[in-house]
């Protein structure tokens, strides 16, 4: 008998284990607003922030995920259940100096750096784990970065559904349309994490991605 329970514990563990461990990414550069959206996300369904949000760049230098996060589609007929990943800004180059510009004293600056950039490979590391990744870009911002080409880069190799959001359309600088020519390849949305604008086009952008 012990044998059989045995049996139907672990076939039911097996049988949702998937769902349980889908894990979506919010990866880009600093400042893009990867952490707004984070906590954009979470406080519309499950009523919490999820992240510490700064105009300083590498606010987030460590991994963090909110398990369990569920969205539902605007007529309420279908649900994604996932584990939202925030990870750190990627940056292929960082400088305690230019924290320093920011107003941190040397001796923070350099742990910030030395943080921030244990941060960037840990966050690539993470891209073999991720079963989506969510690309967050700075729309006022020229999309044909050193930065934004390493993320892509990284990704191309990788068989892994990718949504590139356009953030900050509340600017009068944002141009969608110049990310979209930039990577043709990955749909793109445009929204204002700050402000939740059209942050229902990107809910249904995920249910089309997300698998």
């Amino acid at each position: 008998m012990g044998f059989f329970q045995d049996f139907i514990n672990k076939f039911f563990k097996n049988l949702f284990k998937d769902k349980r461990q889908i894990k979506l990414g919010l990866y880009g550069p600093p400042n893009a607003g990867k952490s707004t959206l984070a906590n954009k996300i979470c406080i519309d369904w499950i009523g919490e922030e999820m992240s510490t949000v700064s105009n300083v760049a590498h606010e987030t230098r460590e991994i963090i995920i909110k398990e369990q996060v569920n969205i539902k589609s605007k007529d309420g007929k279908k649900e994604l259940a996932f584990n939202l990943v925030d990870t750190p800004g990627i940056a292929t180059k960082i400088d305690y100096e230019d924290f320093m510009k920011s107003g941190l004293k040397a001796k923070a600056a350099k742990k910030r750096a030395k943080e921030a950039t244990k941060g960037v490979v840990d966050a690539i590391k993470w891209l073999d784990d991720m079963d989506a990744v969510t690309i967050v870009l700075d729309a006022t911002k020229d999309p044909y970065s050193q930065v934004n080409i390493t993320i892509i880069g990284n990704l191309a190799a990788r068989d892994i559904p990718v949504l590139l959001v356009a953030n900050k359309i509340d600017l009068k600088k944002a141009d969608i349309k110049r990310i979209q020519d930039a990577f043709p390849q990955y749909s793109v949305v445009g929204i204002s994490a700050k402000y939740g604008k059209k942050i229902q086009d990107f809910y249904d952008a995920l249910f089309k991605v997300v698998k």
